[in-house]
């Protein structure tokens, strides 16, 4: 056949793809960017801003992390309906309306009068939060299509991690210099230019009407959701997996859940296509990402609180000592980025994850007094790991799915991914707080708030923090070292966990999938050949 007699687009795909994105991809590359960096900003500002919120509502730490959890939820709750909302109205007009929510939840965050209407703005912007990062993903693939989404990966990767970066910086700087008002009113002005962005640059919605609405689905699968994740969250209050408040939420959660996974099957359209699983690149790819980030997430919040409550730095430096892993991320993930797209990511993403363990274990020898040059260094080391690891995982789970199915996988990479981060969180946060009530009690001493007895520990950390409260000089120094060693033994189960992850990943593929020259994706035989 003469190649001039074929339809534009599969003549591309026959000829060599371009290996640049060209400016049209980066355009639409620019609206999903700034979305992921109001989501992700939004996080990590807020957990610097947990103090704060104490002092301003005069509560508890367990009711100001519902700011946390409240918003945890609600991206449970909406994750799932992403997938069916897209192909049904469009991933242009929903984008935009989960960026219009999220602005909008964020403008009413900063009018609160008291932590019980904050959870509740929180919960508003966690469903247009929420909906952004599947949108974008499948907005991204389907605009670079599989040869080039490792490389369009990478280049929205870099500017991705800003909100890590800049998160705990601007949440510091914001506090000392304004009020935590600041903390949601950042979100508005970028809001504006995202939604003006994106109403010009998106492409024109091609939704598909005809597709049902999986109604039973929906009642499963986000109430299981939302009640698992609540009693997960709710472990680190209660510290223990006994109290009713976690085992029954949980379990209830599960039963639907599974309910859910037992009905799947049944619908044309599910909620969630759990038939994706068949895809065993998108399978390996996505347990491999759902382990990772169970070690790495959860005990990633862990350290800034080291900086915070051991060393006494302020919020300000405690994200200064951070960016050292955002930085090392940043040099690797453009070159990850291109490997992706040439070398299967079998071959790469394991020395990537040795390097991320190899960086973890100076943690799990946390003292008093580490070097900082020691600590950031493994830091760095990390974050070159992480830029070799997050966005390869993500391009092989994608990458060979069609352009039907992108919206579908993106939902249950995210879901997994939502799931795996509340576990992880809990799982060491628990651990955590075990820990520190392991020390001993301080004689006489009760806090005035409970008037339950003061730990050694718990004074300790209190008074890095600036609380004042008289110690003598070798109970603080006791606590500290108690508090230093209860870091260490979580940062131990961190280091484990991430060992454990170089198991899935061992099954990547090693080999480059077929291609497709339809220009619908890759073609997958029914089980890839490693």
């Amino acid at each position: 056949m003469d190649p001039s007699t074929l339809e534009p687009s599969v003549t591309d795909q026959v000829a060599a793809p371009p290996n640049k994105l060209d400016g049209t991809v980066l355009k639409i590359a620019g609206v999903v960017v700034l979305g992921a960096i109001m989501s992700i900003l939004d996080i990590t500002v807020v957990s610097v801003a947990l103090p704060t919120f104490q002092t301003e509502f005069d509560a508890t730490y367990a009711q100001v992390a519902w700011t946390m959890t409240g918003y945890t939820l609600a991206l449970a709750t909406v994750i799932p309906l992403s997938g069916w909302a897209a192909d049904r109205f469009g991933t242009k007009r929903l984008y935009m309306l989960a960026l219009l929510l999220f602005t909008l939840g964020s403008a009413l965050c900063a009018t609160a009068g008291s932590i019980e209407q904050l959870v509740a703005y929180r919960v508003l912007q966690g469903l247009g939060g929420g909906m952004l990062m599947p949108l974008g993903m499948t907005i991204m693939t389907r605009a670079a299509g599989p040869e080039r989404i490792g490389r369009l990966m990478a280049v929205l990767g870099v500017p991705m991690l800003l909100g890590p970066i800049g998160g705990p910086i601007l949440g510091g700087w914001l506090i000392d210099v304004a009020s935590w008002h600041w903390v949601f009113l950042i979100n508005i002005p970028i809001g504006a230019i995202a939604l003006v962005y994106a109403w010009i640059v998106l492409p024109k919605d091609e939704p598909h009407p005809s597709e049902s609405f999986d109604f039973i689905g929906m009642l499963m699968l986000s109430p299981g959701l939302a009640l698992f994740l609540y009693g997960v969250s709710s472990l680190p209050e209660t510290g223990t997996i006994t109290a009713t408040k976690v085992w029954a939420t949980m379990l209830a959660g599960a039963l639907l859940v599974i309910g859910f996974v037992l009905y799947s099957f049944k619908p044309r359209h599910p909620l969630l296509d759990l038939r994706l699983f068949r895809n065993r690149s998108l399978a390996i790819a996505t347990i491999s990402l759902f382990v990772f980030v169970i070690a790495f997430m959860g005990a990633g919040l862990l350290f800034p609180s080291y900086f915070l409550q051991i060393r006494g730095e302020s919020t300000l430096n405690a994200g200064l000592l951070m960016a050292p892993q955002g930085i090392g991320a940043m040099l690797t993930m453009p070159i990850a980025g291109m490997m992706a797209d040439k070398i299967p990511v079998g071959r790469t993403v394991p020395f990537a994850m040795a390097l991320i363990a190899a960086g973890f274990f100076t943690f799990t020898q946390v003292d008093t007094d580490t070097s900082y040059v020691l600590l950031c260094g493994s830091l760095f080391v990390m974050g070159l790991g992480m830029g070799g690891t997050m966005m390869p995982i993500m391009t092989s789970a994608l990458r060979t799915l069609s352009h039907a199915e992108v919206a579908r996988g993106s939902t249950l990479v995210n879901i997994l991914q939502q799931i795996g981060g509340s576990i992880g969180t809990a799982i060491m946060s628990v651990i955590l707080t075990s820990q520190l009530n392991g020390s001993p009690d301080i004689p006489g001493v009760t806090n005035p708030n409970s008037g339950e007895p003061i730990t050694e520990a718990g004074a300790a950390i209190a008074v890095q923090q600036g609380i004042q409260i008289p110690l003598p000089p070798e109970i603080l120094q006791r606590g500290l070292q108690y508090a230093a060693d209860s870091f260490a033994t979580t940062f131990w189960v961190g280091f484990l966990l991430t060992v454990a992850t170089l198991i899935p990943i061992a099954f990547l593929p090693k080999r480059r999938a077929a291609k497709d020259v339809s220009g619908e994706g890759a073609v997958e035989p029914p089980v890839l050949i490693h």
